[in-house]
């Protein structure tokens, strides 16, 4: 999803955090057991978000998050500006909110807001187009608290081809300098929105595990976005983990939320229990298809098909989401050591690994 109105949205829609939930279901579950780390590996935080909302993110466990800076279909120089100037606004943001908010660059900070009883905050692009074609620019944004970056969006960039592009390359030459570069400075390598082409020569091409952090399995559902089978288990195979998002048109057509579930059991069949997690994509306010969210959306991400409204499953709709995972995966047949697994410490482990 694209974040360039996170604070333009605060003055355009002052009264989306609190407009009234006619929506016809909620993301509920047991309340969070206190204990089990619970680590969004691709998620949202927007500064319409009431003090109320986020508390409530925060007593259903949710203890870290990587978020997306900026607008990721923006390119060269712009995109350049536009990364530098949204991760001083989310500094910002986080700092105003530091009873809530920690930013964060090692896993080392996640213990320490875990006892502060705050979320650790990582920060994520969705393109590698601010890095222009300039390597010494992944040492200035990794300087800046930049951790993760994907190498495309959804189209052709100087690295490799997104999901949409129908005649795209694979990782380009800049492309596999890029990765070694990423690999070097310890900065993780996230192969969302590439084309199979780019995934699998990223994932070949990088000595160190990489993240496909928001996704859905392929041979479940064949849309765009989505990862076959023999690339998930190629990244499982060299230690890479993989997010199962919550955008539900990638998912089904309709409302049945346990076809997500059957996406993460299918991806825990094929890439093993060490290696899926959850990259969820989405807003955690209570949602509704008002003419007023709609505004919302088209201005963020221009023209969307009006039939894959709503974007959000009902069940998962809210701030408490993971306590509806975490009970849906049990009732599978996951034992409460692999909803850690799944819930946190797979990605936790990813991030020690590469962010240190």
């Amino acid at each position: 999803m694209d974040r360039r109105h996170f604070l333009a949205g605060a003055a355009a829609l002052p009264m989306m955090a609190s407009l009234p939930n006619l929506s016809m279901a909620e993301a509920h579950g047991k309340p969070w057991n206190g204990k089990s780390l619970i680590f969004d590996a691709m998620g949202e935080l927007r500064d319409v978000y009431d003090n109320s909302l986020v508390e409530e993110m925060l007593e259903a466990g949710m203890r870290s998050i990587c978020i997306t800076l900026c607008d990721p279909k923006v390119q060269e120089q712009e995109a350049y500006d536009l990364t530098m100037e949204w991760v001083l606004k989310y500094n910002e943001f986080l700092d105003c909110k530091n009873q809530y908010y920690m930013r964060t660059t090692t896993v080392k900070d996640i213990a320490k807001a875990r006892a502060e009883g705050k979320m650790a905050v990582f920060y994520l692009t969705q393109n590698s187009t601010h890095f222009r074609r300039n390597l010494d620019n992944v040492d200035i944004f990794y300087n800046l608290g930049l951790r993760s970056s994907q190498i495309t969006y959804n189209h052709q960039n100087w690295a490799g081809a997104g999901c949409e592009e129908p005649n795209g390359s694979g990782l380009t030459v800049f492309g596999h300098e890029l990765v070694e570069k990423m690999n070097d400075i310890g900065m993780l390598v996230d192969i969302s929105h590439s084309n199979e082409a780019t995934m699998m020569d990223t994932v070949d091409a990088s000595k160190e595990p990489i993240i496909i952090s928001h996704s859905c399995c392929k041979d479940l559902y064949d849309h765009p976005r989505n990862v076959p089978d023999r690339i998930m288990k190629r990244c499982a195979e060299k230690g890479g983990v993989m997010g199962i998002t919550q955008m539900r048109p990638f998912v089904t057509t309709d409302q049945n939320t346990q076809i997500y579930v059957d996406h993460i059991m299918h991806a825990i069949n094929v890439m093993g229990i060490d290696h899926v997690c959850i990259g969820s994509d989405r807003d955690h306010r209570r949602l509704t298809m008002s003419e007023e969210y709609i505004a919302e959306l088209i201005r963020e991400e221009g023209h969307i098909n009006p039939a894959e409204y709503p974007l959000y499953f009902e069940d998962l709709n809210g701030p408490r989401r993971m306590e509806w995972i975490w009970d849906n995966l049990a009732a599978r047949g996951l034992s409460e050591g692999q909803l850690e697994k799944v819930i946190g410490i797979n990605v936790y482990n990813l991030y020690e690994q590469i962010i240190g």
